[in-house]
């Protein structure tokens, strides 16, 4: 396997980040990497170790995607998951908080999504808007806010001293992109019920939301739970890049195939 493309766009919690800066397509080389053989590959593996993660049931992964509306949130799970065994696998939806929740810290519901040992967990959209919609409508203050990263940071600690990996992705598109994919969406009445009036609010504050999303990632990029930016204007880029970072995550916990329960040895069949 080519070495992987996402090595560059981890951010650094010791640096400053401008998302202006960071592209949002493939270069012409990366693109070229991307053959099919090179993705048929790369999902191949993405499954077989997904097996070993649900059979070994030694650790889990939580699997945390953040981005701007039709980013591609729910593409990415549509199709790189579609590639692996759906046991063990858990897709969540964070939206608006509802009445119970507002009457719990902000953590709250988060906690019991997270993922068990053997298992993966997929979040679209997160803890993080706790610290993203608030800050930009004005509904928390700077010190909740500073003081919200330090809660993140603890809480991902905590999963990470228990065996679960912290894998965190920022979904990049450009704003030219974001119009296009909502024009789309205006034009095909099938796709209606996915659009929200915060969807147009909200782009009219993208400088603020670009300034939200660089300070919560520097702030709670850590070694143990990084933030990764995902260059997607690109589709199929972006789910080959997800896929090959997935896997390169998954590597690295070692996972290993459990023994059998019973002496193989001694089994007959009749």
């Amino acid at each position: 396997m080519n070495k992987p493309h996402f090595v560059s766009w981890q951010v650094n919690s010791d640096s400053t980040l401008d998302l202006e800066d960071m592209p949002t397509l493939p270069s012409e080389h990366q693109q070229i990497e991307r053959g099919d053989r090179n993705m048929k590959e790369v999902f191949d593996r993405l499954s077989k170790l997904q097996s070993t993660l649900y059979a070994a049931k030694t650790t889990g992964l939580l699997l945390i995607l953040q981005g701007m509306d039709t980013s591609g949130k729910d593409g990415v799970i549509r199709h790189v998951f579609s590639h692996i065994s759906p046991l063990g696998v858990h897709a969540y939806a964070f939206g608006a908080p509802t009445d119970e929740e507002k009457r719990h810290d902000f953590l709250w519901r988060i906690h019991s999504k997270v993922p068990g040992r053997g298992e993966m967990s997929i979040f679209n959209r997160s803890h993080y808007e706790d610290v993203l919609v608030t800050r930009v409508r004005g509904w928390i203050d700077t010190a909740t806010v500073k003081r919200r990263y330090q809660d993140i940071n603890h809480f991902e600690a905590l999963l990470h001293d228990e065996g679960i990996t912290v894998l965190k992705c920022y979904l990049h598109i450009s704003k030219k992109e974001q119009k296009k994919r909502l024009q789309a969406r205006l034009d095909d009445p099938s796709k209606h019920w996915k659009l929200q009036a915060s969807d147009f609010k909200d782009r009219k504050l993208w400088p603020d939301f670009m300034r939200a999303y660089q300070d919560a990632m520097v702030a709670t990029s850590t070694p143990d739970a990084p933030w990764h930016i995902v260059p997607a204007d690109d589709k199929p880029y972006r789910d080959y890049f997800l896929a090959e970072l997935l896997v390169h995550t998954l590597e690295k916990m070692d996972l290993k195939m459990p023994q059998p329960s019973f002496d193989l040895s001694k089994a007959k069949l009749t």
